[in-house]
């Protein structure tokens, strides 16, 4: 392996990582009855916080998601360009 396949698989690894842990962090659509129930003592504040914590997530998800799809397809086609 090349030092180029070195890097491109670290960085392409770290952003499959990044990308898991900032899918996990984000809340679920459907709270069911449990978020129905405990979601009575939310105040107004917290439900905003945790809207615009969430919607950030989403944001670095798809930042995140592209990159990585950037970085596969190079992985792919720098061997088909004889680049090594």
């Amino acid at each position: 392996m090349t030092v180029i396949q070195w890097i491109l698989g670290s960085v392409t690894l770290l952003f499959a990582l990044i990308l898991t842990l900032v899918v996990l962090l984000q809340q679920g659509r459907r709270k069911g009855i449990s978020g129905t129930i405990s979601g009575g003592a939310d105040t107004f504040l917290s439900k905003g916080k945790a809207r615009a914590v969430d919607a950030a997530l989403a944001r670095w998800t798809k930042f995140i998601a592209i990159g990585f799809f950037i970085l596969v397809i190079l992985f792919l086609v720098f061997p088909l360009l004889g680049i090594k």
